[in-house]
Parts: C-alpha cells; sequence; structure tokens
C-alpha cells in the first residue's frame, strides 16, 4: 500500500534568511520614522500662524543669529514684523531677548534694540535680555527680567519669531509659567534658511519636550 506523504506547512518554502529579516525590520524602523516626522512637522506647521488675544502691554522679540553686517536675514523678519505692529501699538514695552554666540560681535538683544531705535522705536521703552543662548532661556531669562521690572506682563505678552519657532514657543513659555501668550508670525524670507530650519525644527520640538 503506498504512503501518503505528511503535509507541512513549510514544505517546499525555503525559510527567511537572517540578512532579509535585517532589511524588513529597517524598512519598518525607517517608515515609522517618517511618519513620526511627519507628525512633527505638522505640529511646526499649525502653530506658525499669528494669534494676538486682546491687547497684549509687552512684547517679546526672540533672537536669531547676528552678522558682522547687522540682523541675520531670519532675524530682520522678526524686526520687521515687529515694527509693523508696534507702529499701530507704539506704547507697548519690547523685551530683546538673545545673548551673545562665539560667531556675534554683539549681542543679538543689543543688535535688535539697535535696529529697532534706527527705525523710530523709542529707546526707553526696550528692555535686553541679553544672557540666554537658546528659547529655553530666552523665556526663563524674560519672565526673571520682566518680574524684576515690576511691569503687569502677566497675560499681557505677545512673543515675536518665525513661523516654525511658534509651536515651540507657546509649548515652552506655558512650561515657564508665561502662561498663553499672544504671537506673530514672521515670514522666513531667506528660503535655504526656512528648509532647513523645518528640518531641524521638529527634532528640536522633540528635545524641547523632553529636555527643556
Amino acid at each position: 500500500m503506498r504512503q501518503k506523504k505528511e503535509y507541512h506547512p513549510y514544505h517546499g518554502r525555503r525559510p527567511m534568511s537572517g540578512r532579509k529579516k535585517w532589511l524588513i525590520a529597517l524598512l519598518i524602523v525607517i517608515a515609522a520614522g517618517i511618519v513620526a516626522f511627519a507628525s512633527l512637522l505638522g505640529v511646526v506647521l499649525s502653530g506658525a500662524h499669528d494669534d494676538v488675544r486682546g491687547d497684549p502691554t509687552i512684547m517679546i522679540i526672540l533672537g536669531c543669529q547676528v552678522r558682522s553686517d547687522g540682523p541675520s536675514v531670519l532675524l530682520q523678519d522678526r524686526l520687521d514684523t515687529a515694527l509693523d505692529y508696534l507702529e499701530d501699538h507704539p506704547d507697548m514695552t519690547v523685551v530683546a531677548a538673545g545673548g551673545q554666540g562665539p560667531d556675534e560681535h554683539i549681542s543679538e538683544a543689543q543688535a535688535m534694540a539697535d535696529y529697532l531705535v534706527e527705525h523710530g522705536f523709542p529707546r526707553d521703552q526696550i528692555l535686553l535680555e541679553d544672557q540666554s543662548h537658546n528659547t529655553s532661556q530666552n523665556l526663563v531669562n524674560t519672565r526673571n527680567l520682566l518680574e524684576e521690572s515690576g511691569l503687569d506682563w502677566q497675560g499681557n505678552l505677545l512673543v515675536v519669531s518665525n513661523g516654525f519657532h511658534l509651536a515651540r514657543t507657546r509649548m515652552l513659555a506655558q512650561r515657564y509659567g508665561l502662561g498663553e501668550v499672544s504671537t506673530l508670525a514672521a515670514p522666513s524670507s531667506h528660503v535655504p534658511s526656512r528648509l532647513m530650519m523645518y528640518v531641524r525644527e521638529p527634532l528640536a520640538l522633540v528635545k524641547s519636550f523632553l529636555f527643556d
């Protein structure tokens, strides 16, 4: 009598090689990374808008690189956006926030103050926060400066920065006790810098969320 062959589910199939398994695992990790980055970029883009609530009395301009000939393009975008708003709100107090980097001849705060004064804004309405080197320090030092100044700042703050920077700024402002700040989104005229920042900022958002 002819013996029947026993069926095995893997009969005739070659086992997957270790190299192929690693390749599939790598592709899964890459796909997950792309999805995560896209989600973070969506958060950054969703925060890139003006959001002015009520009638703020204090403006905070966050610093950016200063070059030998003056503010960088991104910083000038922030300053010009601020000046446009100040033209209709000339009584505001302005905090220029930014320290001096190793490749900068003066502090970002001083460069911003000089630019504002050159364009007609009164020097005696500008406070300098010139000790910080990142967004986290900008906001903490500004809060301390405002507390020392005796100004009524709670609920009266308007933060100016480039649009890509505002989602992280709002998050950190709440974390450091500045509350729900109003924001002005400056454009980013320098296209290479804008593209670079939209790559960098989602990663900075994660870093700030975890460590700042």
